[in-house]
């Protein structure tokens, strides 16, 4: 079945004919579907002809036989047909980045939000069912095993992982202490770099884990947990209550996490109860991270984008310089809302001010910034909701670089339930949420991503609210019936689209914040589909006025100009491989030289990158030289 596959891709442009007569040229999932067809429908064993088994009979052939492979004489442009053919759930690496998430450990919240989830086995705000959550409680939250797990499935289902974008989730990531924050960011470096060969380290771990006395079966998890989520839900104790008893007072707990440091040693891996090797110094910390970082920038999976996410009363001068010593390239902030009064009524601990601080900040230490923005909180309404976030999109003091656009949802265990039961808080109407969605997603602008519209929380947790998993489709036909144009970037991608470089044009757009002046450059098609975009900040001469710290306290002056982004769409490409897609065109080299040029022909005398550990290299090959937290490089005014 697999050398028939072969053979017709060899073939090329294989044609077929359309129900008018006319012939075109199928696309590969048709292609496939049509070798299914001829040649497995009806028979006893039509399951073998699935994408599942015969890529994982390539990938078995083409590891573990390889003299067989030989004869068989697979060109590469073949062989990278025969993975588009195979390759499962493709919009995975459509972006041009394999991405794995993680979760951290229950844990304390500073914050108590009336909408907020209240699951005691899950970080703050998140529930069990959700599916990186199953992942991370099935690995014991450790992130060795998370992202080994993750790396094992990307492989099966055919992506490539050479470019892997990390995303770290639970809550808010500066509530973890400093020392459990460096040992998991180094066992996330370690993983990637271990790879495949970390597989039988990776099970040895699990065993540790189990032998210590934890558990990864869900029935177990449920049960030991249930009488203190019961309390939660009847308000008799509060989430950091029930985290305290359950995980840090316990003393069966102390007991595990003591035959677990026992039995592991002085093994690299940790236990997710243990912050650091017993004896190690925070020195000694940060050199063994700064170590796998080092490995990382050569690794076979290197980690070309680091997400973490937080709430704005935490982003900090010196919360942004341990992010960016931990490689960290992007922050998901909690806004939610920007109305005073609301934000108080949905007891989140956040004022205005804070928010427009943290902004100010994090623009200027050049992190790219991903808010979350929610609809129908309690006190909304749909036409503050729809104003609140014309403001978000507009207002100098914000201007995010991507957003997270979602209705509350109604989860048992919550403050919220109350104001539902006494019918002061209702959802909206399906009609009224996809109109005042669509209405939202026409104001986004050019610039800006909208990564999502639902969270992934399973329809049996929402007691009353938004279900629809298609949300997003829904309010697209909406806009496309109201004949409305969509302009936000991940409506515009290109994903597996193939682009030619003379299809593709330059366009530069500005705007401004209180603290820069914004280039936005990207590479548009005819269509205006969008194959690879720069985000350039020129910090403004007054920026110092919207800052809340001195400028002593930034890690760079005025005069020095920010590359906050840079992302080239298509299908993932192996590092140093040719290749056809967008990411092969010199796209990202071209929009470098370009920001260079718009940043001296401003007047600044030098250029920083905000580079991933796994960027390093790249932009070293662009006249970037290393510093403490970023790449730079000089200009000639």
């Amino acid at each position: 079945m697999l050398l028939n596959i072969i053979d017709e891709l060899r073939l090329g442009n294989v044609t077929t004919q359309a129900p008018d007569g006319s012939s075109y040229i199928p696309s590969d999932a048709e292609m496939f579907s049509r070798l299914i067809d001829r040649l497995g429908k009806g028979r006893p064993d039509a399951q073998d002809y699935s994408k599942h088994v015969l890529l994982s009979y390539y990938q078995g052939i083409k590891q573990d036989d390889p003299d067989r492979w030989k004869v068989w004489g697979v060109e590469p442009k073949v062989e990278r047909k025969l993975l588009r053919v195979l390759q499962t759930k493709p919009r995975r690496t459509a972006s041009g980045v394999a991405t794995i998430t993680v979760i951290t450990k229950p844990w304390r919240c500073a914050s108590d939000c009336l909408y907020c989830p209240n699951d005691v086995r899950m970080p703050k705000s998140y529930l069990s069912d959700e599916p990186a959550c199953q992942r991370a409680e099935r690995n014991f939250f450790d992130p060795y095993l998370q992202v080994q797990a993750r790396l094992q499935v990307l492989d099966r289902m055919g992506h490539l992982t050479d470019k892997i974008e990390i995303i770290v989730l639970g809550g808010s990531w500066c509530d973890y202490p400093k020392e459990y924050q460096l040992w998991f960011v180094r066992e996330l470096y370690r993983a990637l770099n271990d790879g495949e060969a970390g597989q039988p380290e990776a099970e040895a771990l699990r065993q540790h884990y189990l032998k210590a006395g934890f558990t990864d079966d869900k029935d177990e998890l449920i049960r030991r947990a249930s009488a203190m989520q019961e309390r939660v839900n009847a308000g008799e104790i509060n989430y950091n209550q029930a985290i305290r008893e359950l995980y840090e007072d316990c003393a069966e707990n102390e007991v595990k996490r003591q035959s677990l440091e026992q039995s592991r040693g002085q093994s690299a891996s940790q236990s997710s109860d243990q912050s650091l090797d017993q004896g190690t110094s925070q020195d000694q910390a940060f050199e063994s991270l700064y170590y796998q970082q080092k490995i990382n920038e050569s690794s076979q999976h290197r980690m070309v984008g680091f997400t973490v996410e937080t709430r704005p009363d935490l982003v900090t001068a010196n919360t942004l310089v341990l992010m960016r010593k931990l490689g960290v390239t992007r922050l998901q902030i909690g806004i939610q809302s920007l109305d005073p009064q609301v934000l108080k009524l949905n007891k989140r601990k956040t004022s205005s001010e804070q928010i427009r601080n943290a902004f100010a900040l994090a623009r200027v230490f050049g992190f790219k910034i991903h808010g979350h923005f929610m609809q129908n909180l309690y006190g909304s309404t749909c036409k503050t909701d729809k104003a609140e976030y014309a403001q978000f999109m507009t207002d100098p003091a914000y201007i995010p670089d991507e957003i997270k656009l979602y209705p509350c949802s109604l989860v048992a265990g919550t403050g919220l339930v109350a104001h539902y039961q006494d019918g002061s808080w209702q959802p909206y109407s399906e009609d009224d949420l996809i109109a005042l969605l669509a209405a939202n997603t026409l104001n986004t602008p050019p610039f800006m991503r909208i990564s999502r519209m639902i969270r992934d929380i399973s329809s049996h947790d929402i007691m009353v609210g938004n279900k629809r998993t298609n949300l997003r489709q829904l309010v697209e036909k909406h806009v496309a019936d109201t004949g409305g144009t969509i302009r936000e970037i991940r409506h515009r991608e290109v994903s597996n689209q193939e682009v030619t470089h003379d299809d593709l044009r330059l366009e530069v757009i500005r705007y401004g914040t209180t603290v820069s002046r914004e280039y936005f450059l990207q590479w548009v098609t005819r269509d205006d589909k969008i194959a690879g975009f720069l985000r350039l900040s020129l910090p403004s001469p007054d920026r110092s006025t919207y800052l809340p710290v001195d400028e002593d306290q930034l890690p760079t002056s005025p005069d020095t100009a920010f590359i906050r982004e840079v992302h080239v769409y298509g299908k993932v490409a192996a590092i140093n491989k040719a290749g056809e897609h967008a990411q092969h065109f010199g796209l990202g080299r071209q929009l470098v030289e370009k920001a260079c040029e718009i940043a001296a022909d401003s007047g600044y005398t030098k250029l920083n990158v905000i580079s991933s550990v796994g960027t390093r290299e790249y932009y070293r090959k662009l006249d970037f030289s290393d510093g403490e937290l970023y790449q730079e490089r000089t200009l000639a005014v």
